[in-house]
């Protein structure tokens, strides 16, 4: 008789746990949803901006095909064509890791060279070059999301 008592005991804690478990399952894929649906939603944002902004600056400095701001890897293309790199340069992204860091280079020195051609300082092309550390990386990425728009909107 204690037996079946501590057999059903164990029954019903199994079953509250396995009810519990399911709760916390749950919560925890509903978290990574909203987490994920709030990611979209940022990188879209950021997205439609940056693509804004590069085709801004691409009218301001008499780029003719500015509207490839908006193409995901034309607009690399367009950066690279900005600061004086031919525009197949772009292409080097398809070997599979000095090519993208051929590529950063050659973007920060265009940055470098598109923010003197309108007249601000070229160390604020180096900001990028920060995201690499862990804390300060997200800041980073801001900063430059704000430089680029300053360099875009207002005129020095």
């Amino acid at each position: 008789m204690i037996t079946n008592f501590l057999i059903g005991a164990v029954n019903v804690s199994s079953t509250q746990m396995n009810l519990s478990m399911f709760g916390l399952l749950s919560w925890i894929a509903a978290m990574f949803a909203a987490f994920m649906l709030i990611a979209v939603v940022v990188s879209i944002i950021v997205y439609i901006y940056s693509s804004l902004v590069l085709f801004t600056i691409g009218k301001k400095l008499g780029y003719k095909h500015s509207w490839l701001a908006w193409i995901p890897v034309a607009n690399l293309a367009m950066i690279l064509q900005l600061g004086n790199f031919h525009w197949a340069l772009v292409f080097l992204l398809l070997v599979p890791i000095l090519g993208t860091i051929a590529v950063a280079v050659l973007l920060i020195i265009s940055l470098w060279r598109i923010y003197e051609k309108r007249k601000y300082s070229g160390w604020l092309s180096l900001v990028p070059l920060l995201s690499v550390i862990p804390v300060v990386g997200f800041l980073a990425g801001i900063a430059h999301l704000v430089i680029m728009g300053v360099v875009a909107w207002k005129n020095k």
